[in-house]
């Protein structure tokens, strides 16, 4: 390996490791904040909020990656101009697009290791906190899931447990779904069948049902049972993937088309940490413009404000399109791409001329 490379990589990831490491202790201290306010009316251990607080953290730490590799490489230039060390560096013939160009090798290998081993451990963690979370939440007797074998759904109604289990959701219906109904002894006091359900609301409206009760069959056309769950709420509660490593979310995601469930959200949040290499090196090579194009300024507390200025706007304007890609204003996989588009457009232009700098 050319000494030249050696010092830079060794620098880039010193600065990596100094803005990570800051950022994770930010994130851990507002995180015990809100799992304090949280837990104040709770009787739980001193340390529980503390202990909640870390393994939260890490899955936000991993959205918030893009912005710490823009900041980490203004860190690396601040320390690169100090003394002249990058005049020294041109002097020996070492261009500025060399540096550039190990930069953007280096954070495609960080990202390539993000996604596979940091975005798995961190789902893991999520899992956790959120197992540990609905504990003290007031629907965690509800419950919800997706199998090979269809939707299930644990219900609490009147002190009955209700067991559901549905082929597949069309729309805003469940088809072909079996309601079993326990007191709570266990005891089973009837069981439903019906070919389609329609879960718009609390009140779901059954048709072609067929109620078996202490071995009476009835059969009614249009039935009404009031259940906690909603088409609504089922969603909200799918809707929470961060927990799920990818090749869980590739497993969920079949199971979804097994009950023919929209995959969409599943697909988007695919590409996004497909994406997310590409992101990071984007990121990378804007914080090296800003760098290039401010080498002059003297104050570098004015560099880290406008790069801190690029994160804020790039923030909004990703927020921006996955409102409107939530909202079906444009396609949800637009939203998550767009912003690099016009990233790697606006990066393009840029880095014509670094070499001049």
């Amino acid at each position: 390996m050319k000494t030249y490379v050696k010092f830079l990589s060794v620098n880039y990831f010193k600065s990596l490791s100094y803005v990570f490491l800051v950022m994770l202790s930010l994130v851990i201290i507002l995180n015990i904040l809100t799992e304090v306010e949280f837990f104040k009316n709770y009787d739980v251990a001193s340390y529980f909020p503390f202990y909640l607080a870390a393994l939260n953290s890490f899955d936000l730490i991993f959205e918030m990656f893009p912005f710490i590799f823009l900041i980490s490489t203004q860190v690396f230039f601040v320390n690169l101009f100090s003394d002249n060390q990058i005049n020294i560096f041109k002097y020996s013939g070492l261009k500025n697009s060399k540096i550039l160009t190990l930069l953007i090798f280096l954070t495609l290998f960080l990202g390539i290791i993000l996604i596979t081993l940091f975005y798995s451990f961190s789902s893991n963690l999520k899992n956790f906190y959120l197992e540990y979370k609905n504990q003290y939440s007031s629907d965690n007797k509800y419950l919800a899931v997706v199998t090979n074998n269809g939707i299930w759904i644990k219900d609490y109604v009147n002190q009955n447990k209700i067991i559901i289990n549905a082929d597949k959701i069309d729309q805003n219906f469940l088809v072909n779904v079996t309601i079993s109904e326990f007191d709570k002894n266990f005891n089973l006091v009837q069981i439903i069948n019906s070919e389609r359900a329609d879960i718009k609301s609390n009140n779901w409206v059954l048709n072609n049902a067929k109620f078996v009760k202490e071995n009476l069959t009835e059969k009614i056309d249009i039935a009404t049972i009031y259940s906690n769950f909603n088409y609504q709420k089922i969603n909200s509660l799918f809707s929470n993937l961060s927990s799920l490593s990818i090749m869980e979310l590739i497993k969920l995601r079949d199971n979804y088309k097994q009950i023919n469930y929209s995959t969409t959200e599943i697909d988007v949040q695919l590409q996004k940490l497909i994406s997310f290499p590409l992101y990071y090196v984007l990121m990378t090579i804007l914080s090296a413009v800003i760098m290039f194009n401010t080498k002059t300024f003297r104050s570098t507390t004015l560099k880290i404000t406008i790069g801190l200025f690029f994160c804020v706007i790039i923030y909004y304007i990703n927020n921006l399109f996955q409102v409107l890609g939530s909202t079906e204003k444009i396609p949800l996989t637009l939203s998550v791409w767009i912003t690099l588009f016009i990233l790697s457009c606006f990066n393009m232009v840029a880095i014509l001329k670094i070499n001049e700098k």
